[in-house]
């Protein structure tokens, strides 16, 4: 027998923890309370990426459910923490692309993303694989900066919901968030 729905339907924690359980129709349950912002995210990234990009948002967010149901093992431990698995998802479908992509063209066009989210100085257009490299060196570097961009950059989060889903104070992100930028901006720099 089933676990029966929670009694509010916006209460995606609540159809994580089920699903953690064992509960797999918490999962389809849950992927109609997450879809839309699901949709917005996979649409920041791609007006982020190169004119012409031939994905499309729902393209990217399918891809993304079908990853996301083979997590079933995660620890989910809120919303925040499930938005931000979903970012890095997406953040990594797009960038398996962007290497078919450049493969396909043999180093050319390569794929861009403005980072005009992160407020750096310095050229906003960066290539999505370099990106993706500083975030790889970053997460060598120091795995809680790179999961605090992941949550607020590609995961849209605020500052708050990122310290929930991290574990630390809000004040603690936004200091880590400074510097994470300043390192992804020195890398990309280099």
């Amino acid at each position: 027998m089933t676990t029966p729905v929670p009694e509010r339907r916006d209460d995606v924690t609540e159809l994580l923890v089920l699903w953690r359980r064992g509960d797999q129709s918490a999962f389809e349950r849950l992927i109609p309370l997450v879809y839309s912002e699901l949709h917005k995210l996979a649409r920041r990234y791609l007006r982020s990426e190169r004119r012409g990009h031939t994905m499309q948002s729902t393209e990217v967010l399918h891809e993304a459910y079908l990853r996301l149901a083979d997590q079933s093992r995660v620890e989910w431990q809120n919303r925040a923490h499930f938005y931000g698995v979903a970012a890095a998802l997406i953040r990594n479908i797009l960038v398996d692309y962007a290497r078919k992509h450049r493969a396909a063209k043999r180093g050319g066009d390569a794929d861009r993303l403005s980072l005009d989210g992160i407020d750096i100085a310095g050229p906003h257009d960066v290539d999505l694989l370099s990106l993706d490299e500083a975030l790889v060196k970053l997460k060598e570097h120091d795995e809680e900066l790179c999961r605090i961009v992941e949550l607020r950059f590609f995961g849209g989060l605020t500052i708050e919901e990122t310290a929930v889903a991290v574990g630390v104070s809000d004040s603690t992100v936004k200091r880590q968030w400074i510097l994470a930028k300043a390192w992804i901006f020195r890398e990309l720099s280099a």
